[in-house]
């Protein structure tokens, strides 16, 4: 239990900075068996984009949505739908988790798609 605890408290710590500078959030979190991001406004309160490895589209392309070749076509969605929705900067979110893998993995993805951090 203390891992989650952990990790709670980093993703406490980052999404208070977020509120505080008032940008649009692109949040990453993650599974044993997937990988989804969603971008919130600026007020938190609403989601502006997300994509999942859970959509039918997504699961029909890829043989694993828990791998690094997902979260990259994930990463890539995303910024996609961030620009069709009018979101060019984002602050980066990743949940508590470590920015390693995965995580990284989306945000490289996002960054090569056209989204500023």
């Amino acid at each position: 239990m203390k891992k989650k605890l952990a990790r709670q408290r980093r993703a406490l710590k980052t999404r208070a900075k977020i509120a505080e500078l008032k940008m649009v959030r692109l949040t990453v979190s993650r599974s044993n068996s997937h990988i989804s991001a969603q971008i919130f406004s600026s007020c938190g309160t609403k989601v502006l984009a997300s994509a999942s490895s859970m959509e039918a589209s997504v699961r029909a392309t890829l043989s694993c949505g828990s791998n690094v070749e997902a979260a990259k076509v994930i990463g890539g969605l995303i910024s996609e739908r961030a620009k069709a929705a009018g979101v060019d900067q984002v602050a980066f979110d990743r949940s508590g988790f470590h920015y390693h893998g995965r995580v990284k993995a989306v945000a490289d993805a996002a960054r090569d798609g056209g989204l500023k951090f």
